[in-house]
């Protein structure tokens, strides 16, 4: 089963000479898969190499334009994947963008601190950088004939989640090794590397206390007496898994009305594969109470790919009041308010009373399972 990303096609649009395209996502989201998608495409002579060869280290040591020149050739076009593993890469790649005519560079990286920190202030204004996200809807859609198919699917994903592999893995208990793999030598082990964490058990224990509280306001604080740990240690443990592309955070919107909240954070998981892995429950929706849980966090991490692929200029937020008025997503873009609502099951929904009196002008609308798919497809 192939899919084609939707950010091959935009990285076929804007790759351009003397410009480094980054690429950066979670592993196993298929940035390999890419690159190798994109040089059938682009029928240039190129040079691959691999950040996480220590050969790689040894061949780009010099720092000299003719030296690259050399390196180089005839090639045109230069891809370096896990690029943020090679010492000091953004002034090399500075260095060839600069001195090399009609180079065309793409980079990959597996996570956003050690890659902007490496690739960052050396090539500011030159470089354009991409997130590559799990599946989408968008990209699924190219695999799905008819609509019983497709509402039987988004069932699993609820479940599941997007990461590609999972497509080729028919067996639940293969999808639950698979996901449990991914989390334990995958997305954990570049906090732990980095950081130099030595017990994996604190993040775990964090993730799972956020996995239950999808959806609610977090409070660090709360956080913090749970897990015996400072409240400045819990926002750098989540800085550090939003930065691995785990975790995304949300804030509060306001207009500096007295009744909003906006003081706490909201945080979701990029995935519900990943999220119900750290709970250890992969049960079918019907023997499950948190469907609801599942439904807003796989809608708002859905309408972040939809955004990114869209090329969207917007900023989202949640909105709530202290008397418990509230709704899950706000769009801000074009200078207009975009509400929405998320309901598993079609359910009529009111507009909040004081949403309605104070942002007269918005718009609103409840996403369902019966309207999801224009909303986030077509």
């Amino acid at each position: 089963m192939k899919i084609i990303r939707e950010l091959q096609k935009n990285l076929e649009r804007h790759i351009a000479p003397n410009k480094v395209i980054v690429i950066v996502g979670a592993r196993r989201v298929g940035k390999t898969y890419l690159l190798n998608q994109l040089i059938k495409k682009l029928k240039e002579p190129y040079l691959f190499f691999n950040g996480e060869d220590f050969e790689t280290h040894r061949l780009f040591e010099p720092q000299t334009a003719e030296y690259y020149r050399q390196i180089l050739g005839n090639h045109k076009l230069l891809i370096i994947d896990e690029a943020q593993k090679v010492p000091q890469i953004g002034n090399k790649l500075k260095l060839i963008v600069d001195s090399i005519s009609d180079i065309k560079i793409i980079v990959t990286g597996s996570s956003a601190f050690d890659l902007n920190n490496t690739t960052g202030e050396p090539l500011t204004g030159r470089k354009i950088t991409y997130t590559l996200f799990p599946f989408s809807e968008k990209e699924f859609r190219q695999t799905e004939e008819n609509l019983t198919s497709r509402r039987d699917r988004l069932k699993q994903r609820l479940i599941f989640g997007n990461y590609p592999e999972l497509i080729h893995l028919k067996d639940i208990s293969q999808k639950q090794g698979y996901l449990k793999e991914i989390i334990n030598s995958y997305l954990l082990k570049d906090i732990l590397v980095f950081e130099n964490i030595k017990n994996a058990s604190k993040i775990i224990n964090l993730l799972r206390l956020i996995a239950f509280q999808v959806g609610s306001q977090v409070s660090l604080q709360e956080l913090g007496k749970q897990l015996s740990m400072s409240k400045n240690t819990v926002e750098r443990y989540l800085d550090l898994l939003s930065k691995v592309f785990i975790l995304f955070k949300m804030e509060g919107f306001s207009r500096n009305l007295r009744k909003e909240v906006t003081k706490s954070s909201k945080w979701y998981f990029y995935d519900n594969g990943i999220r119900n892995t750290i709970i250890a429950n992969l049960n079918p929706l019907n023997l499950r109470n948190d469907s609801g849980m599942l439904w807003e966090n796989y809608m708002i991490a859905e309408r972040l790919k939809y955004q990114s692929q869209e090329s969207v200029l917007v900023n989202n937020y949640f909105w709530r009041t202290y008397d418990q008025q509230e709704i899950d997503l706000i769009e801000e873009r074009g200078g207009n308010l975009f509400a929405y609502e998320f309901k598993w099951l079609k359910r009529n929904a009111k507009i909040p009373v004081a949403w309605k009196k104070n942002y007269p002008e918005a718009e609103f609308q409840v996403i369902s399972s019966d309207n999801y798919y224009e909303w986030l497809v077509e």
